[in-house]
C-alpha cells in the first residue's frame, strides 16, 4: 500500500534507507527530477532537485544515477553531465550506461538490425507530420511518440496509426505508453534491469528509486527487503512512499541527505 511522505515529518522507512552502508539513489528523470514540459530536450532538473542530487553524490558509500527512457546521448544533455561528473546514468530504460570514473560501458545487449532503426522514423515522420502537437524522438533502440501538446483526440489518433505501423513492421518490438509518449525499442531492457544493474555495479546495500511514470513500475516491482520505493504523483503504484511533485522530491532527497550525513560524523 502506497502512503504519502509528509514533508518536515520523521519518516522510518526514510530513516532506515539512510543508514544503510552503501546507497543508491536512482531517480526518473522527466516528470521526477524535472517537471513534464513541452519540449522534451528543454527538461532540466529544478534547481532545488540539483542541489539536493549534489548533496547526495558528495556523501560517502552514495551514489545518485538517473534511469530514463532517454537515449544516453539525450539524457546527457538533459541533465547537462559533464565527463568528470559524480552521477550515474541509466538510458533507454536500462539498455545503455554511464559510470563515475569509467565513462560509457559497453552494451552487452543485442544491436538494432542495420537500417531498422532509420527505417521506422522514415516511415513515421509523415504520420506524425499530419498531427498538430505530435513529434517524432529518435531513439539509439527505436523512437518515441510525444503528445504533450497535442489534444487527446490527436494522441489517440496518432498512436493508433503508429501501433498498426509497428505491428506490420516491426512487430517484436517492445511498446511502452508513459505520460503523453508511445515508444517502441528493439531492445527489451526496462527499468528492472537498471536496477539489477546499478545494484551490482555499485555493490549497493539498497537502492531508493523514484518514478512517476508506468514504466517506472517495472523498477518499483524489483525492489527488495532494504530498498525504497516513491511514486511522483497520482496512479496505483508498487511504490512504499508517495510525493505530489518533482518539488517535493527535493524535499524528501534533502531530509535523506539530511539523516546521511548525520549518521556519518
Amino acid at each position: 500500500m502506497t502512503r504519502s511522505w509528509t514533508p518536515g515529518t520523521p519518516d522510518a522507512a526514510l530513516s532506515a534507507i539512510a543508514a544503510t552502508p552503501r546507497l543508491v539513489v536512482a531517480l526518473d528523470f522527466d516528470g521526477t527530477a524535472s517537471p513534464l514540459v513541452p519540449d522534451p530536450m528543454a527538461a532540466r532538473a529544478l534547481p532545488e532537485v540539483a542541489v539536493q542530487v549534489d548533496r547526495l553524490a558528495a556523501l560517502p558509500d552514495t551514489v545518485v544515477a538517473y534511469v530514463s527512457g532517454r537515449s544516453m546521448h539525450d539524457l546527457r544533455i538533459i541533465t547537462e553531465h559533464t565527463d568528470d561528473s559524480l552521477i550515474a546514468l541509466a538510458g533507454s530504460h536500462g539498455a545503455q550506461y554511464w559510470y563515475p570514473g569509467v565513462g560509457d560501458a559497453e552494451s552487452t545487449g543485442p544491436d538494432t538490425a542495420d537500417g531498422a532503426r532509420e527505417e521506422l522514423w522514415t516511415a513515421a515522420r509523415p504520420i506524425i507530420d499530419r498531427y498538430e502537437g505530435a513529434e517524432l524522438e529518435p531513439k539509439t533502440f527505436g523512437m518515441g511518440v510525444h503528445t504533450r501538446t497535442a489534444t487527446r483526440e490527436v494522441e489517440t489518433a496518432v498512436f493508433a496509426e503508429i501501433d498498426a505501423l509497428v505491428a506490420e513492421r516491426f512487430p517484436h518490438w517492445r511498446r511502452r505508453s508513459g505520460h503523453r509518449v508511445l515508444e517502441f525499442s528493439s531492445r527489451t531492457e526496462g527499468k528492472d534491469a537498471a536496477m539489477a544493474a546499478l545494484r551490482k555495479h555499485f555493490d549497493a546495500t539498497a537502492i531508493l528509486f523514484a518514478g512517476d511514470d508506468v514504466t517506472d513500475e517495472d523498477a518499483m516491482r524489483v525492489l527488495e527487503g532494504d530498498d525504497l520505493g516513491v511514486r511522483v504523483g497520482p496512479g496505483e503504484s508498487a511504490a512504499e512512499l508517495r510525493v505530489e511533485n518533482p518539488q517535493e522530491i527535493a524535499l524528501l532527497l534533502g531530509a535523506l541527505a539530511d539523516e546521511r550525513a548525520a549518521g556519518r560524523e
